[in-house]
């Protein structure tokens, strides 16, 4: 808690117009609870939705990059239906989503307010998200790894398992950084729906309460939280870059 406490002794000395510190550090200590609740309730959403986005997004990156006009097994027609199923699902905007599968929501998991009803638009915005991703970066690798390893008579198989994922592993992991940064942006919004999180708990306190100090709190958590996914995952895919 030492950072957080940090951020905070240092917004604190800010004052608003009046004079006033922006907060009161006790209000923070007799908040805590709520606050640890609200960070727990965030890293749920996050542990929930990314590891099956990775799970069912590979897969998925996988077939788009093999389907491609350049890739291991081209079909252009059937890459052009997929290719365009995956960009309308990117091109919503979470919180329209997030309403717009509403009854799917409620279907699934009971209910469409709290932490888990969150998880689900969560889920199905991250999956074609990172299966852009995955295309992407099996495409950067180039041909002559392929063209390398078919030489040696390896599979399509072998080929995915033993080269291309591989040899793609810092740029996927890059890649998982830059979805989980985005995603904690995107769980603060379902705070707007009653969704529970840092952003919920900002919403309550900082706008309907207009506790200023509240919101400053919900800030620093969050970049705190961005700042610890972001340096955890450049130093990951640097340690797994063989060409350093």
């Amino acid at each position: 808690m030492s950072n957080l406490a940090f951020g905070i002794n240092v917004l604190a000395s800010s004052t608003n117009g009046s004079g006033a510190a922006a907060f009161d550090l006790n209000r923070v200590i007799e908040l805590w609870p709520e606050i640890a609740l609200a960070i727990g309730q965030t890293l749920a959403m996050l542990l929930v939705s990314i590891p099956i986005a990775i799970l069912l997004g590979t897969p998925l990156g996988i077939w788009l990059y093999s389907m491609s006009p350049n890739g291991l097994r081209p079909r252009l027609r059937i890459h052009r239906i997929v290719d365009g199923l995956v960009n309308t699902m990117r091109s919503f905007p979470f919180l329209i989503l997030l309403i717009a599968i509403i009854p799917f929501t409620r279907f699934v998991v009971g209910t469409t307010i709290g932490t888990a009803a969150v998880i689900v638009p969560l889920t199905i915005n991250a999956i074609p998200y990172f299966a852009r991703f995955v295309e992407q970066n099996l495409t950067q690798l180039g041909s002559g790894v392929v063209e390398a390893a078919r030489a040696m008579g390896a599979t399509r198989g072998q080929i995915v398992r033993d080269v291309l994922l591989v040899e793609g592993r810092p740029a996927l992991i890059g890649s998982i950084t830059i979805m989980t940064v985005s995603f904690i942006s995107y769980s603060a919004m379902a705070g707007l729906v009653g969704g529970g999180g840092i952003g919920d708990f900002a919403i309550r306190y900082g706008y309907y309460r207009y506790e200023t100090g509240m919101m400053i709190v919900a800030i620093v958590l969050m970049i705190l939280m961005v700042q610890l996914v972001q340096i955890s995952g450049t130093r990951l895919a640097a340690r797994l870059d063989k060409r350093h």
